[in-house]
Parts: C-alpha cells; structure tokens; sequence
C-alpha cells in the first residue's frame, strides 16, 4: 500500500497557507553552509523543545521518543514545554521573536504560523540536513511540500524545507457502534442517522465551537460531499482563480445552518469548547463525531470496541494532510543537535513507537501492523482516502488572515447573526484581498 500512498499523495497534496507575526520581516534565515549529524560528538548539549502533543496519545509518544532519545545520545537533554494546540499557536509567535526562544518548535505549517515565521525569518531551512539524513528516502515530495515555503514567505508548497511531521491526519466521523448498527453508506443515508439520532433523544453529532476552529472541520466536510478536490485544493493553497462564492460553497453553508436548525448539534454548542465536547462523546453521549484521526487514543481509551471511525461517505474529496511539523529557530545555539532530534523522532522506530501509542505515522505506513478495531479503521480510512486522491488541504491555509477570519465567520453563521451568503462574502473579502497582492 505504501507504494500507491506516495503515489497518490503526490497527485494530491499541494500546498499554500499563512499569518502570525508581529513586527516587521527581519528577512529570510541562513541555511548553514555544513551540518553535523553525528549527535554523539556534539558536546554537553539542553534542547528546548515545544510541542502541542499534550492527549493521551500524543503525549505517551513523545514521552516515549525523548526518554529513548536521551538513552541514545546522553550528552543531549531535553527541556520540554508542552503546550495545547491553541496555546501554543498565542504564544509561540511571541516566543521566537524574543531572546529566548526554544530550539525546535512544532509550528502549524498553515499562512498563519510557518509562513509568517519562515518571512520574519525566525525558521531555519531545514535542506542540509534533509540531504544529511536523507528525509526524502523517508518522506514524498508530496508530504514534504506541506512544509515547504519560498524564503519570502509568499509562496507555500515550494521552495525550501522548514519542518518535518511526525503523523497523518485525515478528518473523518467517529460513530458509536451501540447506536449504529451498520456505517451509514453514503451522504443521505448519514443525514438519516442524525434525524434518527434526534428522534431517539441523543445527540446526533457532538460539537463544540467556543474554540471557533472545529467548525473549519464539520464545514470542510460538508463542503467535501459537494466540491470536488481540486476545486477545495485550488481554493486551501490560495492558488489564482479561486472564490468561496461558488453554488458548491452556499450549499455547504445552507447545509451546516439546517443542522443547527433541526438540533442535530448539542444545545449552546457555540459556548463549549472542543476538548469538552469530545470528552463527552467519550463518555457515550452523542452518535457521531467529526473529528481528525488525532483523537484516536484517546476515544479508544474512552470506548474501547464501542467507537469506530469511518470517512464522510460518498463524499468527493476528503479534508486531511499532515500533523505539525517540527521545525528549528534561528535562536538555536544548537541546530545540528535540534536536527538529530528531528530525525530521531521522524525515524522508522519512530513510526512504530506512534503506531503502538495509536497515532497515525506519516512514513512507512506499510509496515507498521495497526491494532485491530479504530486504529484498523482510520489506517484504512488514510490509505483509502490518499490512494483515491480525494485528500485536501485545510480550508484556513487559504491566506494569512483565513484561520482567524472563518472561525469567526462559521461562530457567526451558526449563531443566525449572518446568512450564508454573508458568511461567504466575508471569506471572499478575505480571500480577494491576499489574491490581489
């Protein structure tokens, strides 16, 4: 499979996205003229490293991959600060503009993040080492591109290397076997199931937006059942030509408002946050989920055999991609050592350390031997939706302004404080304005 995954992640992964900076650009950081890659002889050495792998999971991987680390190359410790997704996302920004930055950051590689940092010149290139360590033996162009940026910043998907992802990711539904029988197969069956969920006293989909992004998530995947994958991938990497203002988009709007309006999400769903709101679909309130295959762990923790995990069905295209990529500042006083980090944690053993911790390696998926019930559903949900080449990006990677700019929008939309077509007039002003530049 893994042969035909590249393959397909090459036709469909591309990439443009960006916006966090605060001051001006200090202009592009210098790829070093020679690496080292041999950790063991780098001297007494402490990384700080960043991340967002704080669940269940996510934390026993990386847990797992420093300990192992430091056991391997005990002249390097590492001083880790785990923050949330939203946390480090405020405050990371911040942070590498600062005296004290830390050495790897695990940065969103969206316009907003790495794009923004990569022009402020705050990331450094990351190819030297890519050579070195052979990452591209390891990783297609086409997942490597999610992570690469002109040295202006400007353009997304090309140019040079600035992080390497630990996973994949795909949003899909999560469902609960004790109330569905058999997996809804295809669009209309699965709006049925809601109705039927309602009917019954139950949640039909669990949500919450007090975080404002998780609705980017349940609005790609209605948009994914009506436009089909080059229309979202043009629209995601802010590619010429492209405009939210189309018959696809308005229907998908119209569609999450009716959602809204027959109750098929929980009641103040715009005041409670994400992490409640899957916390209680753990606890066997709500049918379904849309959600990313980041929360794998921790619902298989939650519902053991209950939960299952399948694609949108019948849907045309699939929102997914990868995790954060980790990257390394120009503050490092220890980039070859911040390097071998990287490639430890990215390595083969790394992958099956994410496997057995149930994560969603990126690389060698092939040979990793997923557990039998969720983590078998969502490896088989990636291959399937990368193989078909219905996977595209993120719909906030559109321009530096659109992660902040939908999230609100989508909060208002759900809230009946604009109509669809408002709602879309807003993206496009957004959307125009980088266009245009």
């Amino acid at each position: 499979m893994k042969k035909t995954i590249v393959a397909a992640l090459a036709l469909s992964l591309t990439a443009t996205a960006c916006t966090p900076g605060s001051g001006s650009s200090s202009g592009p950081a210098s790829a070093p003229s020679s690496v080292r890659t041999d950790a063991a002889a780098l001297g007494q050495v402490e990384l700080t490293v960043w991340d967002q792998e704080v669940r269940g999971g996510q934390a026993a991987q990386m847990t797992a991959q420093i300990k192992a680390f430091e056991a391997k190359y005990p002249n390097i410790k590492i001083k880790r600060v785990s923050r949330s997704f939203d946390d480090l996302k405020t405050t990371l920004r911040l942070a590498l503009s600062g005296n004290d930055a830390p050495d790897v950051v695990q940065a969103n590689n969206g316009r907003s993040d790495m794009g923004e940092f990569v022009k402020a010149g705050q990331l450094v290139p990351l190819d030297k080492w890519a050579s070195a360590y052979k990452w591209g033996e390891r990783y297609p162009d086409s997942v490597l591109q999610y992570s690469r940026y002109s040295a202006d910043g400007k353009t997304f998907g090309e140019g040079n290397l600035y992080g390497l992802p630990q996973v994949g990711e795909v949003v899909g539904i999560y469902y609960n076997k004790t109330k569905v029988a058999k997996p809804p197969a295809s669009w209309a069956e699965f709006e049925a199931e809601l109705d039927k969920a309602k009917q019954a006293g139950d949640v039909p989909l669990q949500f919450g937006n007090l975080d404002k992004w998780p609705a980017i998530h349940v609005f790609g995947t209605v948009l994914d059942n009506y436009a089909l994958p080059d229309q979202i991938t043009k629209l995601a990497f802010g590619r010429p030509g492209a405009t939210w203002t189309t018959p696809e988009k308005q229907q998908a709007a119209e569609v999450l408002v009716s959602w809204a309006d027959n109750g098929y999400f929980p009641k103040g769903f715009n005041g409670q946050g994400y992490d409640p709101a899957w916390q209680e679909f753990g606890k066997g309130k709500g049918t379904f989920l849309i959600a990313g295959t980041w929360l794998q762990a921790d619902l298989q923790k939650a519902l053991g055999d209950k939960v299952g995990f399948m694609l949108p069905p019948g849907t045309k295209s699939v929102t997914g991609g990868t995790g954060l990529p980790f990257g390394i500042t120009n503050k490092s006083k220890n980039p070859d050592a911040a390097a071998a980090y990287i490639n430890f944690i990215t390595s083969p053993d790394a992958m099956k350390t994410l496997t057995s911790t149930g994560n969603l390696p990126i690389a060698d998926i092939a040979a990793q031997q997923a557990p039998a019930g969720l983590a078998g559903d969502i490896f088989k949900g990636f291959g399937t939706a990368v193989d078909s080449g219905l996977l595209v990006p993120y719909l906030d990677y559109a321009t530096p302004t659109m992660y902040d700019t939908i999230g609100a929008a989508l909060q208002d939309l759900l809230a009946k404080k604009a109509t669809p077509q408002q709602f879309l007039d807003k993206l496009e002003a957004d959307y125009s304005k980088f266009a245009g530049k």
